[in-house]
């Protein structure tokens, strides 16, 4: 046998060998990636927000100077590019020479952690899934092997990102699948499950914890109807969430200044912070104070989260549009959970339904979020996993569906699909 020969023959497993190592490789990184980030934003964001409580001043102040340095960095540092989120990945991956260059990663890594600690009403999620597929795509490039495999190993680093931040393995892998992909093969599975499988071993290895551990007791079945209507509602809202964010996007284009963009994207996320605090940052600090929390019935409380459920939206995509880096997953599970509760507590007040409110938010999230997505199993895994609890897999499951076919039947897009005619 001829040494070329030889050499063809060996290629197929050289090939598989560098492919489980490249997913190794991206999964590591991206899970660090994904954790580092997470762990600093949590701290700067708590220090931050505390500062705001006391010198109100803050509220305005801090969007203000963080739209303004990731204004700056992009003119100066990241070549004048505009980070589109996770329309990026969709971009490179629907054409061979198109790729995530390697200054994506300090780029969304940089500005998510700015946009979130200085106030910005979104969260790291979509920084984190653009900057670990720029990690898959880079991979990709570098070796000659396995440039082939670029929607594969882009998604290998998707998965692994989304695993270290919410502690779900099978969040990431469907993610993956149901927006990324979209498509299933052996690769695909082969390299996003190498890749997760190094990011929950570096949970391991750091000790991460759920990002809401509850214990949920039980169920009623008195309760699904109130679990559909709540599946209805959250398809509704996050169709509103998703039209007010391209609306929003779509008028800030035509400011042809960007200081007039940022001016007037702090002046509505300064209101909105002033009149209700809890629209600081991802929202997680006030997702806490209602997850663990009595959430008794009173005016004041319905107000507050009828105020939270109308600003909200606003005031994301009002970040969103002058320039702050995010996307809609903390918006969606912030919204979820006080849509909820919100629906909790009128049923148990008005109709006396004796229904439990933290079931009602706990489903709330993971129905929002799926309506917005349009991804219902990836918003099941992925909230169960951040609750730390399976209890209500099945409710969860079904209301998801409900959720997502509620939205696609008023507006089929989603921020991540839609398209200018």
């Amino acid at each position: 046998m001829t040494t070329v020969a030889r050499i063809r023959k060996k290629l197929p497993l050289i090939k598989l060998q560098k492919l489980i190592i490249a997913s190794l490789l991206i999964g590591f990184l991206s899970a660090f990636l994904a954790i580092a980030l997470k762990r600093i934003t949590e701290h700067y964001e708590t220090v931050l927000f505390e500062q705001a409580g006391r010198h109100p001043i803050y509220f305005v102040l801090f969007p203000f100077f963080g739209l303004a340095v990731i204004y700056l960095l992009r003119i100066y540092l990241f070549r004048r590019k505009e980070n589109k989120g996770i329309t990026e990945i969709f971009e490179s991956t629907a054409t061979k020479r198109s790729h995530l260059p390697l200054y994506k990663i300090p780029s969304h890594f940089i500005n998510g952690f700015l946009t979130v600690i200085l106030g910005g009403s979104t969260g790291i999620e979509v920084s984190t899934v653009v900057a670990s597929a720029t990690i898959g795509s880079v991979a990709q490039q570098k070796e000659k092997v396995l440039r082939q495999y670029k929607t594969e190993l882009i998604s290998a680093g998707v998965a692994a990102g989304i695993t270290a931040l919410f502690s779900s393995p099978v969040a990431g892998i469907l993610f993956a699948f149901e927006v990324i992909a979209r498509k299933k093969s052996k690769t695909f599975f082969l390299t996003t499950i190498l890749a997760v499988a190094m990011a929950v071993a570096l949970l391991q290895v750091t000790n991460e914890k759920p990002l809401f551990a509850l214990e949920i007791a039980t169920w009623h079945a008195y309760a699904i109807p109130y679990f559909i209507v709540l599946g209805v509602l959250a398809g509704l809202h996050s169709v509103y969430l998703t039209r007010c964010v391209l609306f929003f996007k779509s008028q800030f284009s035509r400011i042809e200044m960007h200081f007039y963009r940022i001016l007037i994207g702090v002046a509505l996320l300064s209101v909105g912070l002033l009149v209700l605090p809890e629209l600081y940052g991802d929202g997680y600090h006030a997702l806490r104070g209602i997850l663990y929390g009595p959430n008794l019935f009173s005016p004041a409380l319905l107000l507050t989260i009828i105020g939270i459920l109308l600003l909200k939206p606003v005031v994301t995509s009002a970040t969103l549009a002058a320039g702050g880096d995010g996307g809609i997953f903390a918006p969606s599970l912030f919204l979820g959970a006080f849509l909820g509760l919100f629906t909790a507590l009128l049923a148990n007040t008005y109709l006396d339904a004796q229904v439990i409110p933290i079931n009602f938010m706990v489903i709330g999230m993971a129905a929002m979020l799926s309506a917005s997505i349009h991804a219902p199993f990836t918003a099941l895994f992925l909230v169960c996993g951040i609750v730390n609890d399976y209890t209500l897999f099945f409710p969860i499951l079904a209301i998801c569906l409900v959720s997502k076919y509620t939205a696609k039947f008023i507006y089929p897009y989603t921020v991540y699909t839609y398209q200018k005619a």
